[in-house]
Order: C-alpha cells, then structure tokens, then sequence
C-alpha cells in the first residue's frame, strides 16, 4: 500500500466531482494530518470533455471521459506536485465498467504524462486491496456524519430554492451550514447521534423559515445512476434546468444507496464480516429514519424509509440484479409514484450497463404498470445532443 507521509502540506486526494451536495462535508472523512482532500469543482463541460477524450476511449462510459478530464486538467495547471499527489476512484467494484476505473485512470494518467500520480480506491469488495484506502472508526464516523448531513441539505435546498422569494437566499443557507458543520467534521467533534438530531432539528427549521412565494410547481423526481444522479457534470445540470422552467427538481438521499449497497453486497455466509454489514445497516437505518421524521415534522417530503421502499417495490421489480444502482432504480421509479410525484425523469450515461439492464429494460413495463405517471428516459453521451435531452424533459414537465 502507498506510504503517506505525515505532512498535509506533502500529500493531496484529488477527488474528480461526484457527489455535489456531499463533498464539501464528506472531504472531511479523510482529513488528517497526511494528506488534504480536495474535491474537484471545474465546470467547463466542453474543456473537460476534450480533454477526457485524449486518454479515455470514448466507448467507455460517459462518467470516466469526464473525470478524466477534470482529473488531468487539474493536474496541468500545476497546482499539485504529482510525487505527492493521489487520485481517489470510488468504485462499487461490481461487473461493470466502473470496476475498471482503477486501471483505467493509471492508464490515462501514464498517457498524460503523469506517471507519478498514483490512484486509490475505497470499496468494500476488496477490489486492489493493496491501495485501498482504509477505513476506521474515524473515517467511519465522519463518513457517516457527512453523508447525512449532506442529504439533508440538499433534499431541502431542492425543495426550497424554486420557492424562495429572496433569490440566493437557499443557497446562501446551505452555504452556511456547510461551513458550521465542516468545524465539526474536521475537528471530530459533536460526532453523536443525539447532536446529530439536534442538528437536524436546526437545519430544518432554519430552511421551514426561508420566505416561499407559495406557487404550486410541478415536482420531478430524479432517478438515474449514481454519478449523473447527484453531479451536475455528469446530468447537465439537470436541476438547474428544471428550476428555471418552473419544476422542483426532488433527487433522494444517497443514504439510501449506502443501505442498498451495504444490504446488497453483504456475504452470504454468516460470519464475521457479515455481522459488521449488519451493524452498519442498523446504524445507517437509525440515521435516516431521525433524519426523515425531522423532515417530515417540518413539512418536507422524502421518500419512504429504505426497508419499506425494499418491501414496497418487490411486487412490481426483481431484487435479484445487484449490480452498480440495480433493483434500486426501479424502486425509487416505483416509490416515487406511490408518494404522490407522478413524474419521473431517469438519466442514464452512456455505456452503463447496469442502467441498460435494470433502467430501460424496466421502464416501458413501469409505464404500464402506472398509467397515471409519466417516465421519460434519457441518456447523456459524449457525442449527444443537449438539445434532444432537453426537448425530452419538456415532453415530461409540459
């Protein structure tokens, strides 16, 4: 495994851009003094995309062409010694393209001449144990922390910023407690549940006493793949799009995907290791029930809590493909129309299979199985059409 010194100034985590709402906080998890992690918040969709281009094959999925290029842009401006930076590649370390991003950055990055910048990875299924970045308790802890917090946050700034009568005012807020909670975060302090609740209690009401003009809009709800679900990069800027045309853009938690993927990919056996899945779980469903009763006390909607959108969604899909979002996309099509948000906006990026397999394959029988909602599918791509993908969201929300 890479030695990493114990100087922050020596070492930097180059995070490529995934979880918008979430990385300011979820930095933290790796904040020590080794290294500083940096997410990457470049843009420039047409700059990136070329540059991805160069050391990415574009039959690839979208997702990599494009971190590729925010990846080796970052590294050209100079601004990271290569010796001592790191690229950090999430990877569910399943039997789809993503499995390969790994090599796939190392090979891209020999191509750009940064042969120095080594790559890492966090997974739980041992995918190239030998630089994966570990996880303790401290870790564990943060992680947990920053990803709820982050999807408190950004379920009510979706639902409050189209209503907001002072323009800037959500985002101002979100803003806000991004920077109080990240004292927290990077200290370790105030990590406990009960402050956790009483966090999500203020949170809650800080966003309840934004002023709201009281226009009814028509709320779309989002279901797609991991990256292009919750990076703006990867979906177009998707809820951007739909703010300005009159629509509440609603995109789930990413909490429920850590509960799918930790239910999902836990061994068969019981032993050990299974245990830990099961406790994690427990601590994730704890969480997220806190979390959601908050919101719902407050007047905001969620989706229904992960065991009963398990439940609920077995009637209508399989549970048996578990491979990247799986049955999960379909769930969320299925919970969304049962909580009364009748249409649904799926976006998937070209060359994921897990989306070909479970998401279009799945959708039409959707359709017909909920008359009464509108799913429209569709796809970003390297050489797409933003305005073939925009004309088929007006076909949704008109």
């Amino acid at each position: 495994m890479y030695k990493i010194k114990n100087e922050r100034e020596e070492n930097t985590i180059l995070l490529p851009a995934t979880l918008d709402a979430h990385f300011p906080l979820l930095k933290y998890m790796f904040w020590s003094k080794g290294y500083c992690v940096v997410p990457l918040d470049e843009s420039d969709e047409f700059e990136i995309k070329s540059e991805g281009m160069k050391y990415a094959n574009h039959d690839i999925c979208f997702p990599f062409i494009l971190m590729t290029g925010q990846v080796v842009r970052a590294l050209k401006t100079g601004k990271y010694d290569p010796k001592k930076t790191f690229i950090l590649m999430p990877t569910a370390g399943d039997a789809c393209r993503g499995a390969c991003y790994i090599g796939l950055m190392r090979r891209s990055l020999m191509k750009a001449g940064f042969d120095d910048v080594r790559v890492l990875t966090i997974n739980v299924r041992h995918v190239e144990d030998e630089i994966s970045l570990k996880i303790n308790s401290d870790t564990a802890i943060r992680g947990l922390f920053g990803l709820f917090y982050g999807d408190i946050l950004m379920m009510l700034s979706n639902q409050v910023r189209p209503y907001e009568v002072n323009k800037g005012e959500t985002d101002a807020l979100y803003q806000k407690w991004v920077e109080e909670l990240s004292q927290d975060l990077r200290l370790g302090r105030n990590l406990t549940l009960g402050k956790m609740k009483k966090n999500f209690e203020r949170i809650a009401e800080s966003f309840e006493k934004i002023e709201r003009d009281g226009k009814e809009r028509k709320v779309v709800g989002i279901v797609a793949e991991f990256y292009v679900k919750y990076c703006a990069l990867g979906n177009w800027d998707v809820i951007r799009y739909l703010e300005e045309n009159g629509c509440e853009a609603f995109v789930n938690g990413a909490s429920w995907y850590a509960l799918y993927y930790v239910d999902s990919h836990k061994p068969d056996k019981f032993n050990l290791e299974r245990a830990g899945f099961e406790v994690v779980k427990k601590i994730l469903v704890h969480a997220q029930e806190t979390m959601r009763s908050v919101m719902k006390r407050h007047g905001f909607r969620t989706l229904s809590a992960y065991d009963v959108m398990d439940r609920n969604s077995r009637e209508r899909i399989s549970h048996n493909f578990l491979i990247g979002d799986g049955w999960l996309l379909g769930a969320e099509v299925v919970d969304y129309i049962h909580n009364g948000v009748n249409k649904v906006l799926c976006i998937a990026p070209f060359g994921c299979m897990p989306n070909v397999c479970e998401g279009r394959g799945l959708y039409p029988y959707l359709k017909r199985q909920f008359p009464e909602a509108s799913i429209v599918a569709v796809e970003t791509d390297m050489s797409g059409s933003k305005l073939n993908y925009y004309n088929r969201i007006q076909l949704l929300i008109n």
